[in-house]
């Protein structure tokens, strides 16, 4: 709790002396000393300058859980138990540890500031800084066999496009089947996971991590373009993280009732790989994107004829 008031008062990016930082918690400047040098442990770079204090420069745009809550809409609010962690090995993890609360007619939701080890589609390492960009994770339940799980990513992905596009965002599209780019760079990923079995119903995390702040040289370690949204507009993470939300859950709402088949119309609006020369690893497969079936598959057009995609890398070759 201490660290995490210490923060807030460190987040305007001006020096505060340890007197000061102590007066207002209750303090003494060494315990303030001591609560400080865990910031290191979280890759965030404090400044001490003796006869002025300390200060993190730059400051920090930290989550605030009563801001967000305040800004949901009444019917998201209603379905949400929403909490704000500063640190934690990955959303993910924390979710599916809280899954004995989860249900069929509400979300778990967590937002953390820092994920200690995010990890994004097949075991890749995700970049996040503290309090730099969002990683979100919804848990619930879902009742039905391997068909209702069907274009659940492509769907979440949608969410997130849609969501930038009312930021004012342009040339949103989502790369099957899990990515959202900007401007033909990863600004956005996606990560469902699942525990139980078509015979019993599903336990479903699905993780959301959303470029917002990163610097070049904080994302030096991602092995692709990207781009972070402040590339694209000036936006405060708590509003991020409400349109995030709110788009999510009302997508995964409509998605439980009616499945892929709602949002196909939305797909192609937002399909990168349509009509593009394409390459599938480690199969090899080589043709034309041709959109996506009724559930979620993708669709290659390879000499003519149809080839449905369920899994694999996709390149995009350059004519």
């Amino acid at each position: 709790m201490h660290l995490y008031q210490l923060l807030r008062l460190l987040s305007d990016g001006q020096f505060h002396s340890g007197s000061e930082l102590g007066d207002v918690l209750g303090l003494s400047r060494t315990s303030i000393w001591k609560v400080l040098s865990n910031l290191q442990s979280m890759q965030i770079e404090l400044e001490t300058v003796k006869g002025k204090g300390y200060r993190i420069t730059g400051g920090l745009d930290l989550l605030d859980l009563d801001v967000i809550r305040a800004q949901l809409s009444a019917e998201v609010a209603r379905l949400c138990s929403v909490e704000t962690l500063l640190s934690c090995s990955s959303t993910n993890d924390y979710i599916a540890s809280q899954s004995k609360s989860f249900s069929a007619d509400a979300y778990r939701v967590c937002f953390s500031e820092l994920q200690t080890d995010g990890r994004g589609r097949r075991g890749r390492t995700w970049v996040s800084p503290f309090a730099k960009n969002i990683s979100l994770s919804v848990g619930f339940t879902l009742n039905g066999g391997v068909e209702v799980l069907s274009g659940m990513s492509l769907i979440v992905g949608i969410a997130m496009a849609s969501a930038l596009s009312k930021m004012g965002v342009d040339n949103c599209y989502v790369k099957w089947p899990n990515d959202v780019l900007v401007n033909e760079k990863k600004i956005c990923g996606i990560l469902i996971e699942l525990q139980g079995e078509a015979t019993t119903g599903w336990n479903v995390v699905c993780g959301v991590g959303m470029n917002v702040a990163m610097s070049g040289l904080e994302g030096k370690a991602i092995d692709q373009e990207w781009i972070a949204l402040q590339e694209c507009l000036t936006v405060g993470r708590n509003d991020v993280a409400v349109s995030m939300l709110e788009e999510l859950i009302g997508a995964l709402e409509i998605f439980k009732c009616h499945g892929f088949s709602a949002f196909e119309k939305l797909w192609r609006q937002y399909d990168y790989l349509f009509e593009k020369d394409l390459i599938i690893t480690p199969t090899n497969i080589k043709g034309f994107g041709a959109g996506v079936d009724s559930h979620g598959a993708l669709q290659i057009d390879v000499l003519g004829q149809l080839q449905s995609i369920t899994a694999g890398e996709v390149s995009v070759r350059k004519l």
